[in-house]
């Protein structure tokens, strides 16, 4: 049976089509050696436990390596710390008894066996500990992953400060040479739940964890040298690095996207394979269906409504928002993976994040938002001969626009306009295409939305109009816009609100580009 792309639990090199991550493996059994303890904390779907399961196959044959779960364990467990020292005993025992633990002496084993089903305490353990540690001919590291799975569980963070404590004092007795966390928090914000307010970020009992800088991102090489592998399989004829560059632009390397718009493409053909169109429909399909990472986000934006409307600040008003170590709301939204930092701004993720984020909040308002009715009894005029006619669709936004909202505040107006043609266009490209904004010209005073609508791609400037010269200036950014996408016409809305504005279509030629504008 031949390889396949795996979005779902651990991928092996030898049954799944991966993006090799050796040097990753490298960087981080370096900190090993050097005997670091620290957390690999990324956002759901990352590639956590594949990445542990690799490392502990490349460190076997040097160290003694544990590696438990708490995945699944139930909350009796943690009621108290005799329940709770059983499972660790119980966890380690498997290890031992269903992975070669060569250089552990036997009766470690047997006492591992028997003290699983006794009473014993965090001391009992930390006693245990020091004496494999002690006896072992190699050193032992211990990885636990799943470690979100213990949120808020106190003896678990005691567990936490007995071996912060046995780090401190490894000159006086054994203790395990690297120990490894895995899980999408960070030790501080495990503790946010337990922690009176004036203590949550402070006290930490890991504050002996190194810093986790491992980029876990898949670059376009990345995607690349897996695509070559595909290819190599199945020679399909595609363009390698184009393909690769598509699926990063729209991911960002985020791993479970990159893999999963891959799947689609291997299991469900999309007319032209592996080309840039056949791409655009593996998109929309991702986008149509609901998995486990975008169901978490909307949990998660649920659980935090103030994250929530930082996104929406940054989407629909452009908010330039500043990033801030202490800011708590910033900082989970970057754990979750939902934004990230780029030249101190937060920004969203991915292209993907932010059509799901903005299909979220559209369809939160399409019952009572009048210019989405409108566009819905317009029907589709838009849609002429399997074409998008994107002329017709900026003249009725211009009209329904200006029927409905023409005597609303310029205030309310500049801050929602583009919100409304996002609205508008909704239903039209609905089921057949799709749209992102493109984050490099997202701010105040101008967006850029790229429409697919059956593999033709339609530029659409949205700003506000400040002035002849200024929107000179926007015809020539979009100009050169369309350059990079290989178009020769784009589109622009002008939310214009001076009094004695000139409304209408208007088509001019600039940088030898044909520039239809609405003037609204």
């Amino acid at each position: 049976m031949g390889k396949c792309f795996n979005t779902t639990g651990l991928c092996f090199p030898e049954e799944h089509y991966m993006v090799n991550i050796d040097g990753r493996l490298d960087i981080i059994a370096g900190m090993v050696k050097a005997g670091k303890y620290f957390t690999i904390n990324r956002a759901r779907q990352y590639g956590k436990t594949t990445t542990i399961n690799l490392l502990t196959e490349k460190l076997s044959g040097d160290y003694v390596v544990f590696s438990i779960s708490l995945e699944g364990i139930e909350e009796e467990a943690y009621r108290k710390s005799s329940s709770f020292c059983q499972r660790i005993y119980r966890l380690l025992y498997n290890s031992l008894l269903y992975t070669t633990k060569a250089g552990v002496p036997d009766f470690f084993k047997e006492q591992l066996g028997q003290m699983r089903q006794e009473e014993s305490d965090l001391a009992d353990l930390s006693d245990f500990i020091s004496g494999l540690c002690g006896k072992a001919e190699k050193p032992v590291l211990l990885i636990v992953d799943e470690v979100d799975q213990a949120s808020g569980e106190k003896i678990f963070l005691s567990f936490l400060g007995m071996l912060r404590n046995k780090y401190l004092d490894r000159k006086k007795q054994p203790t395990f040479w690297s120990v490894i966390l895995a899980g999408v928090h960070d030790i501080k914000n495990l503790k946010l739940g337990i922690r009176p307010e004036a203590e949550r970020q402070y006290n930490s009992p890991w504050n002996v964890a190194a810093e986790f800088t491992v980029d876990m991102s898949f670059s376009i090489e990345d995607i690349a040298g897996m695509l070559r592998e595909y290819e190599a399989d199945h020679n399909t004829g595609m363009e390698i690095f184009p393909i690769a560059t598509y699926i990063y632009e729209y991911t960002s390397g985020y791993p479970f996207l990159v893999s999963r718009l891959c799947q689609i493409m291997d299991e469900r053909p999309f007319g032209a394979e592996w080309t840039v169109d056949g791409l655009t429909g593996a998109v929309k399909a991702l986008l149509s269906e609901s998995n486990t990472l975008f169901d978490d986000m909307v949990k998660k934006l649920n659980d935090f409504p103030g994250l929530k409307q930082v996104l929406h600040s940054i989407l629909f008003k452009g908010e330039k928002i500043t990033y801030n170590s202490y800011n708590s709301l910033l900082n989970i939204g970057i754990m979750f993976g939902f934004m990230k930092e780029v030249q101190n701004n937060v920004v969203v993720s991915n292209r993907i994040f932010e059509t799901v984020l903005y299909n979220l909040f559209i369809s939160e308002e399409l019952l009572d938002s009048r210019i989405y009715k409108a566009a819905l009894l317009d029907g589709n005029i838009f849609i002429k001969d399997g074409r998008l006619d994107m002329e017709l669709v900026l003249k009725k936004f211009a009209e329904a626009f200006t029927e409905i909202y023409g005597g609303a505040e310029d205030s309310f107006l500049e801050e929602n306009g583009r919100r409304f043609f996002l609205l508008y266009l909704k239903p039209i490209i609905n089921g057949t295409g799709n749209y992102y904004v493109e984050a490099r010209t997202r701010n105040m005073r101008r967006t850029d939305v790229v429409i697919d609508y059956r593999g033709e791609q339609y530029v659409c400037e949205l700003k506000i109009w400040r002035g002849n010269e200024y929107n000179e200036r926007g015809k020539e950014q979009l100009a050169d816009y369309l350059d990079a996408y290989r178009l020769d016409t784009g589109y622009m809305i002008s939310f214009n609100f001076n009094k004695n504005k000139k409304t209408g279509i208007r088509k001019t030629r600039f940088g030898g580009k044909t520039i239809i504008e609405a003037v609204i």
